[in-house]
C-alpha cells in the first residue's frame, strides 16, 4: 500500500484540536488528507489537503464523504457509526471500527462490555429513561449518593452529575442513562495504549489527571503518575486486555480510578488521541499523534518510553469572559524554562471552553509540576470584549 507521498486519502472525521495534532504528523511524513468537521472555523481548515464542512451524525454526509477516502479515522466519537459500517462493507478502512464505536458510543454497553470481558469497573445499573430512577430510589434499588451519567455523548464535564439527594434529580434528562456507586477516590488515571492493524500493541507509562473542582475538566496530567510501579503494571495490563478484546485498531486512552483502597477500576475509554496524552509531544520518543497513524496504517508501532517528566495544563476559557480570545500572560509564560504552548487556532472563547494546552517538562516530575502552576496562575484565557 503506497501510502507516503501518494494519492491515498486519510478521511478524518471531526477537525477539532485533536485532529489539527494529528496534521502535523501526516503533513511531517507528506500523507495526504481530508477532515470533516461541522464547523467552517474548526482548528483543521487550515492544515487538511481537503476541507469539508458538514454533520457528522448525518448519515449521508458521512457515508459521502468516506467514499471518497481510502481509509478513515476520528478524532471524536460523535459520529454516524451506521454509515461507517456501510463504508466498511465496501471496502473503505476504517479506524476505529463501526463496532468498536458502537460500543464506545454508549456507556450502558461500555459498561456490560467490561462485565462480560472481566474488566474492572464501578458497580452500575442501566436506565431506559431517567424518570425510572426515583421509583428505583423509592423500593430500594439505588441509594444516594451516585454518579448519574447519560448513556450518549456526555464529555468534558458534560453528561454527568454527582446525585448526593432528591435536590440533585432535578433537571436530570429523561433519557437513557447509568448510574454508578460513588467510588472513594485517591487519583483519576489514564493509560494509553496502541494497537496496530496487525494486531502489535504498545502502552504509554500511566499518567495522573487532577481535575477542575467546577467544570469537572482535566486541569493537570502528570506523567508518570506519583503511583506504585505495581498499580502502573497493573494498569496497562487492564488496559492492553481491554484493547485486545475490542480488537481495536488505533490508539484506545483508558481512563481509571484508583480507590483509596488501591484498587483500580476503569472509568471510560475513548478509541483515539486524547487530552491524557497530549505530554506526549514533547516528553515521549513517539508522540501519541504519530503512534496513531503507524498504527492505522499498519507500521512498526514506535517506541512510547518518555525522555523526560512532563505536566501538561490545559488552558481553557476564563469564567465571565465570553468573545474573541485573548491569552494574557503568554509572554511571561514563555520565561519558564521548559515551557511549550500549544494554541488550538478557535477564535471565539466561552467559559470552560478548550482553548489550548502548555506542556512543562523538567528534570523531576515534582518541578515540573511546581512549574505548570506557576504556568496555570499567569495565563489567563480572556476576551478584550467582554
Amino acid at each position: 500500500m503506497s501510502t507516503f507521498s501518494s494519492d491515498f486519502i486519510i478521511g478524518i472525521l471531526g477537525g477539532g484540536q485533536l485532529g489539527k495534532m494529528l496534521l502535523t504528523e501526516t503533513r511531517k511524513w507528506d500523507l495526504k488528507t481530508a477532515v470533516l468537521d461541522p464547523s467552517s472555523s474548526a482548528p483543521c481548515r487550515l492544515g487538511s489537503d481537503v476541507f469539508e464542512v458538514g454533520d457528522l451524525m448525518d448519515y449521508e454526509t458521512v457515508y459521502s464523504f468516506g467514499k471518497r477516502t481510502d481509509l478513515l479515522t476520528i478524532e471524536i466519537e460523535h459520529v454516524n457509526s451506521e454509515a461507517l459500517e456501510k463504508l466498511e462493507q465496501g471496502g473503505i478502512l476504517v479506524y476505529p471500527s463501526s463496532k468498536v464505536l458502537q460500543i464506545i458510543q454508549n456507556k450502558a454497553k461500555q459498561k456490560l462490555f467490561y462485565l462480560d470481558n472481566d474488566i474492572p469497573t464501578a458497580t452500575f445499573s442501566r436506565f431506559a429513561y431517567g424518570s425510572e430512577i426515583p421509583e428505583s430510589i423509592a423500593h430500594g434499588g439505588l441509594d444516594y449518593p451516585f454518579v448519574w451519567k447519560s448513556a450518549h455523548f456526555g464529555y468534558d464535564g458534560q453528561g454527568v452529575k454527582i446525585v448526593k439527594g432528591p435536590e440533585d434529580l432535578v433537571g436530570l434528562a429523561n433519557e437513557e442513562c447509568i448510574t454508578e456507586e460513588l467510588v472513594p477516590l485517591e487519583k483519576e488515571l489514564a493509560v494509553i495504549v496502541a494497537r496496530s492493524v496487525k494486531g502489535e500493541t504498545r502502552t504509554y507509562p500511566v499518567v495522573e489527571m487532577d481535575f477542575h473542582p467546577e467544570a469537572n475538566q482535566v486541569e493537570y496530567v502528570l506523567c508518570p503518575a506519583r503511583i506504585p510501579s505495581d498499580i502502573a503494571e497493573n494498569a496497562k495490563k487492564i488496559a492492553l486486555r481491554l484493547v485486545d478484546k475490542l480488537q481495536h485498531v488505533g490508539l484506545l486512552a483508558v481512563e481509571f480510578f484508583l480507590t483509596t483502597e488501591g484498587t483500580l477500576l476503569v472509568n471510560e475509554v475513548a478509541p483515539r488521541p486524547h487530552n491524557s496524552g497530549h505530554f506526549s509531544i514533547e516528553a515521549s520518543v513517539t508522540n501519541q499523534y504519530e503512534q496513531h497513524l503507524r498504527a492505522i496504517l499498519g507500521l512498526p508501532l514506535g517506541n512510547t518510553d518518555s525522555k523526560i517528566p512532563a505536566v501538561m495544563v490545559n488552558l481553557v476559557g476564563e469564567e465571565g469572559f465570553t468573545g474573541p480570545v485573548y491569552y494574557e500572560g503568554m509572554k511571561e509564560i514563555l520565561n519558564i524554562p521548559g515551557v511549550t504552548p500549544h494554541i488550538y487556532g478557535k477564535k471565539e472563547t466561552r467559559p470552560f471552553r478548550k482553548m489550548g494546552h502548555v506542556t512543562v517538562v523538567a528534570s523531576t516530575i515534582d518541578q515540573a509540576r511546581s512549574e505548570a502552576e506557576k504556568v496555570k496562575q499567569t495565563i489567563r484565557v480572556i476576551s478584550k470584549e467582554s
